[in-house]
């Protein structure tokens, strides 16, 4: 028996475990695949507070190595269902069995992939999922925003500031974001739009040198420039937790700020929980609320 079990050892499963050890309470991480989730996949990391410059993987083993001190325990297991029993949660993992005071989701989301060639040798090296995280790296360069929604028109314009030409590439022949989204990327002169095609080739050797898309019609164009960030949607992992937590329509799970799901001893944090913003830091700040809302829950129990 843990007083709190935390699924997922991205960012926000890690901070969760450092603050329920400061707070005196048994924490393990379950864990299917990697510690430091999504965070590993940035090749610098430039916006977190008080670390200037540094790198996903740098970042991920730092707040790994903190946990572990702490006497944090990190299972490798996978989580195939949950159940609540009478005096705590049950954790089914695929290796074995587990059971906690408090349960944390924070097993994060996945982002979509275009699935074409080239995107998975590059990832890290031009190929970006997220313009906010990595769009500073490309100041002054030509680059592309891959998808048709609110995301990828909020990442043109964002791009469009710092970027000497940004090439947006959407499938179809009208965008499916915000009309005040849409109308504010046709009016920016460094916005081309590249409708109706698809990235069929991210191309480079060490870095991303350009894209080849085809159009509807058969044609194609190789256009070449320095990034490419693919916006065409995030997977949230939360079909195993759905029969006890409230979600969005786009399968996020719906919590407060404190992490509280609703549920009595559970709790959501990180990139699986719906809001607004996804990044390293308000993961991480989503892992301390959660982590001090299961305390006081656990502390109130005894």
């Amino acid at each position: 028996m843990h007083d709190i079990i935390i699924i997922g050892a991205g960012i926000a499963g890690l901070t969760a475990a450092i603050y329920g050890r400061r707070a005196g309470l048994t924490a393990a991480l379950l864990e299917r695949n990697i510690f430091g989730g999504q965070m590993v996949e940035s090749a610098e990391v430039e916006n977190y507070p008080g670390v200037p410059v540094t790198t996903g993987p740098e970042l991920a083993a730092a707040a790994c190595e903190q946990a572990d001190k702490l006497g944090a325990q990190i299972i490798y297991d996978t989580c195939t269902a949950l159940e609540r029993e009478a005096d705590c949660w049950k954790i089914i993992g695929t290796s074995a069995e587990y059971r906690a005071k408090a349960v944390i989701i924070a097993n994060g989301a996945v982002h979509r992939r275009l699935g074409c060639e080239g995107e998975e040798r590059l990832a890290g090296r031009g190929v970006s999922y997220c313009a906010t995280c990595d769009g500073a790296f490309f100041r002054g360069r030509d680059v592309a925003v891959v998808g048709g929604g609110n995301t990828a028109l909020e990442d043109a314009l964002f791009l469009a500031n710092m970027c000497n030409k940004v090439y947006l590439i959407h499938r179809r022949d009208q965008f499916r974001g915000d009309r005040v989204l849409v109308d504010a990327v046709r009016q920016r002169e460094n916005i081309e739009l590249v409708m109706d095609a698809q990235v069929t080739h991210i191309t480079g050797e060490q870095k991303v040198g350009g894209v080849e898309v085809t159009f509807r019609s058969g044609e194609t164009r190789a256009i070449d420039l320095s990034a490419v960030f693919i916006a065409i949607g995030v997977q949230p992992d939360t079909e195993v937790f759905a029969s006890h937590v409230s979600r969005d329509a786009g399968g996020y799970i719906i919590a407060d700020e404190n992490g509280e799901t609703g549920v009595e001893g559970l709790y959501a944090a990180g990139d699986c929980r719906a809001k607004r913003l996804r990044q390293i830091v308000t993961a991480a700040a989503d892992g301390a609320n959660a982590a001090f809302s299961a305390s006081n829950y656990i502390n109130q129990q005894q």
